[in-house]
């Protein structure tokens, strides 16, 4: 169906014709490469195909179809301009791993623009619209052609199998090769079809076994035991949104039952879950959650006031919680412990959950991905719709909604008063309508009759304090003394401390003042490693190198800027009579980041010495043609507030041998992350594809 497009296709009108510059097949006719020259007329203005000197752009397209390993490959680049423009397109249909009656499709293309007679940015969005319009019509094309064989009565290609001559030669080369020694191959090695080389290499070397997670392959006995019931179209889901994670993503992945969840959450559309995934992955590394259970210990308040904690699971095997939040004196605890301390104890539940919800999953032996919260209403009053407690409940019930979705398998509400209603017409406009329908609300004691607690809580476990027989050691709760509150200033500054109690550095930089870290390096060739994100305001990031040693930094306050104020340190290290070139040096290119982006990278060292990280507030550039800057420099430099900027920052020195990054420039920098709905750069580089859009 492909091939029919060929030399020229009438449902592409850009492409005019093509010609046949190379064509090799293999003897036994496995393999079929063809190298076409492509005539295209690009719809572009005509000012512009005037200053270009071209009516058509020509393209070079090789197709190479490999019968024996089912595959087609696509590479093409454009002939035309290649000294100014450098674009390359590559397309793959292949058999589906994991039903051989679909067809994989993938495609990605690059394009850097080095000039264009001052037309770069105009020929940019062409390029870009053009092949936008192409990916979209893609599917329609090759479904046309597929219709036009079946009316010609071509429903059916036999599988290529090699010739008889083949096969023969084949066996006696096998029956040369000396005996190698027995070796166990794994069912899921034959089921993802890997080669016998594959194999081999795979089993000549001890690897640790992951539990019930194949890297390349969901067999039936891990979904059922691990997953639950999924369809081909959501396993399928799942498997790319992974796959993609594992190819892109620098940090942790997240196991296959939490990818899943995101995935639920979406309906299973990959694009709108992939967003919130990434989104979720680098809120959980900028604030550490990933060990917030083995690092962070709850303050005593909260142990002894916090009506809430796990007891036994439900009918269903899911971890049970119990919430006694009439109990509560929500205004008490945000007075003593502030919002950001009830955040993280709520997150800190949410991961337990998670754990707990592994640990049933071998108990029951079957898929448990979400728990049961059973929350008391007894005692609610209007104390409860205290303003800031509103306020920070409705916030943890964001954070918790973007980043924990589908952990919820079912809300009991019991014994709701009539004060429930205005606390529920507040909150539930921030609940997903995919939560809001596992809510079951039970006024009084009707939760003792028929369709209430028993139907799913086994009796033996329904707490003491709901008329059952089960000791629940959740706390009472109680007012919390006034004696625990505190200041607003002190729990402004605890909030700060709660965030950074991790391996990152917090730092403060302002206009004039920047942030700088000193690593000194013994060993040439060792490797610097940066992690950071930019919590607020835009910076500029730099590397330099000295011979010499800077000055102990100073303890200088700068006056109004509070350098010295919890909110992040700051310190300077560069000595304003050093002069660049001459002092120090520059060692990489500086690079720009923007507010909310996560960096990681690395630099290998040239020669021993200090080197000097450097985080450098970044002004607004002006406009061009005059002195005066635009009003959108001038909007977004009110957007940050005294010129002041931060970051949270990591570094590491690791020696050249052990280093296993993959990135050794500041250029490839950049996590995918923070900018995938980003707007194309002003760089004049866009990468485009069909599975992420930069």
């Amino acid at each position: 169906a492909y091939e029919r497009r060929f030399p020229t296709c009438p449902l592409i009108p850009m492409f005019v014709a093509s010609d046949t510059v190379s064509e090799y097949k293999s003897e036994d006719e496995s393999i079929h490469v063809i190298e076409r020259r492509c005539k295209l007329d690009i719809d572009a203005p005509r000012l512009l195909k005037k200053i270009a000197g071209v009516d058509y752009v020509y393209f070079v397209q090789k197709n190479s179809l490999n019968r024996r390993e089912r595959t087609l490959h696509i590479e093409a680049y454009n002939e035309t301009f290649s000294n100014r423009v450098i674009i390359n397109e590559h397309c793959s249909y292949t058999v589906h791993p994991d039903n051989e009656d679909w067809t994989c499709f993938e495609q990605s293309a690059s394009l850097d623009i080095k000039s264009f007679f001052g037309f770069e940015s105009t020929v940019e969005k062409i390029a870009m619209k053009q092949y936008t319009s192409n990916i979209k019509k893609g599917k329609e094309i090759i479904e046309y052609y597929l219709k036009q064989l079946e009316e010609e009565g071509i429903t059916f290609v036999p599988r290529w199998t090699p010739p008889v001559a083949c096969q023969l030669e084949s066996s006696t080369s096998h029956a040369r090769r000396p005996v190698s020694p027995a070796i166990t191959i794994p069912d899921s090695a034959t089921k993802e079809g890997l080669s016998n080389k594959e194999i081999l290499n795979t089993s000549s070397s001890p690897v640790e076994p992951t539990a019930g997670t194949p890297d390349d392959k969901l067999d039936a006995d891990y979904i059922k035991r691990y997953l639950g019931d999924l369809t081909p179209m959501q396993e399928s889901c799942l498997i790319r949104l992974r796959q993609w994670l594992q190819e892109t993503h620098k940090g942790k992945i997240p196991k296959d039952e939490h990818i899943l969840r995101f995935l639920r959450a979406r309906d299973f559309n990959i694009d709108k879950a992939r967003e919130i995934l990434c989104q979720s992955l680098t809120w959980r590394k900028q604030h550490q959650v990933d060990y917030i259970l083995d690092t962070w210990n709850p303050p005593q308040v909260l142990q002894d006031y916090y009506a809430g904690g796990w007891h036994h699971h439900d009918k269903d095997g899911r971890p049970l919680y119990v919430l006694r939040l009439g109990q509560m004196d929500t205004k008490g605890l945000v007075r003593a412990l502030g919002e950001e301390a009830l955040l993280r104890y709520v997150l800190s539940i949410n991961e337990e959950g998670l754990r707990r919800c592994e640990e049933n999953t071998k108990v029951f032996g079957r898929p448990i991905s979400s728990w049961t919260c059973l929350v008391d209403l007894e005692g609610l009053n209007m104390r409860h719709l205290w303003r800031p407690g509103v306020k920070a409940l409705l916030r943890i019930i964001e954070v918790v909604e973007a980043n924990y979705p589908e952990t919820l398998g079912r809300l009991l509400i019991l014994r709701a008063p009539r004060v429930f209603p205005v606390l529920w017409t507040l909150v539930s406009p921030f609940i997903d309508d995919n939560t809001r329908k596992k809510f079951l609300i039970y006024a009084g004691n009707d939760y003792q009759g028929p369709g209430g607690l028993l139907d799913y809580i086994d009796k033996e476990i329904i707490p003491d304090f709901l008329g059952g027989e089960c000791m629940c050691e959740v706390p009472e709760g109680g007012l919390v003394p006034k004696s625990l509150y505190r200041t607003a200033e002190e729990l402004e500054n605890e909030d700060i401390k709660l965030w950074t109690e991790t391996i990152y550095q917090s730092a403060s930089v302002f206009k004039g003042a920047p942030h700088e870290v000193l690593i000194q390096i013994v060993d040439a060739s060792s490797v610097i490693t940066w992690d950071f994100d930019v919590c607020k305001g835009d910076i500029v990031f730099n590397i330099f190198h000295s011979k010499r040693a800077p000055q102990p930094p100073k303890k200088d306050s700068l006056g109004a800027h509070s350098i010295t104020s919890p909110g992040g340190n700051n310190v300077q290290l560069i000595d304003k009579v050093w002069q660049l070139g001459r002092d120090y040096s520059m060692v990489e290119s500086p690079l720009i980041c923007k507010e909310g982006e996560s960096v990681q990278g690395s630099h290998v060292t040239r020669w021993p010495g200090f080197y000097i990280l450097q985080w450098k507030f970044h002004s607004m550039p002006a406009c061009a043609t005059t002195n005066l800057p635009r009003v959108d420099d001038v909007l977004a430099s009110l957007q940050v507030s005294s010129h002041k900027c931060k970051v949270m920052y990591y570094t590491e020195v690791i020696g050249s041998e052990d280093f296993r990054g993959s990135m050794t420039s500041l250029e490839s920098s950049h996590s995918g992350f923070s900018q995938l709905s980003a707007a194309t750069t002003s760089s004049s580089q866009s990468h485009s594809s069909s599975m992420i859009s930069r």
